[in-house]
């Protein structure tokens, strides 16, 4: 009788340093598990982006009797950027990194091609544009803070760009991210026409 208590007592204990060490592992084990999920999410969104702006450049370049315009290029990315919610303050430019999209929102931009580490930030007027759209949108001088419109014409080159800024779930993730990780998709292709 008495080797049976000693024996509860015992295996009672090992019960409670059980529940002691997984209450010590649970928030760890938590953080990576939601960690995994919004990584996860992270390369779905740039994934999604990357076939968006992949599929909006394709339509962007297509030589038809109407040439595309900015508009039917956009309709595409935002057609292929499925639970991604874009908007585009300026179409063609100039990309903005100085400036954060909202929350899990997007930026489109079809402009002439640029290096991924220099985008072009600067307005550019009607006289020093590259072509910056497709062939369909009608030539516009600067307005504000948007550069002028130049078709492309002869075999250009266009590139189609989608600045997203993505925000993870996980509160403890946020904060290590600083609220936001900007996610940059492009593809550059050449006209058709």
């Amino acid at each position: 009788m008495m080797g049976r208590l000693h024996l509860r007592s015992l295996l009672g204990s090992q019960r409670s340093q059980s529940m002691t060490e997984f209450a010590l592992i649970l928030p760890l084990l938590l953080v990576f598990i939601f960690g995994m999920v919004d990584f996860g999410r992270g390369i779905y969104y740039y994934v999604t982006m990357q076939q968006a702006v992949q599929e909006g450049a394709r339509v962007a370049i297509r030589d038809s009797a109407t040439l595309p315009s900015d508009a039917t290029v956009e309709q595409a990315v935002q057609t292929h950027a499925v639970a991604t919610f874009l908007a585009n303050p300026c179409r063609n430019g100039p990309i903005y990194t100085g400036q954060i999209p909202p929350a899990n929102q997007g930026w489109i931009f079809i402009t002439q091609p640029q290096s991924a580490t220099q985008p072009l930030t600067q307005v550019q007027d009607i006289n020093t544009v590259p072509a910056n759209a497709p062939g369909g949108e009608p030539r516009n001088p600067a307005n504000g803070s948007c550069s002028a419109i130049n078709p492309a014409t002869q075999n250009t080159a266009l590139q189609v760009t989608i600045r997203y800024n993505f925000v993870p779930l996980t509160p403890i993730i946020q904060q290590l991210t600083a609220n936001s990780i900007i996610l940059t998709a492009y593809t550059v292709y050449r006209t058709e026409y």
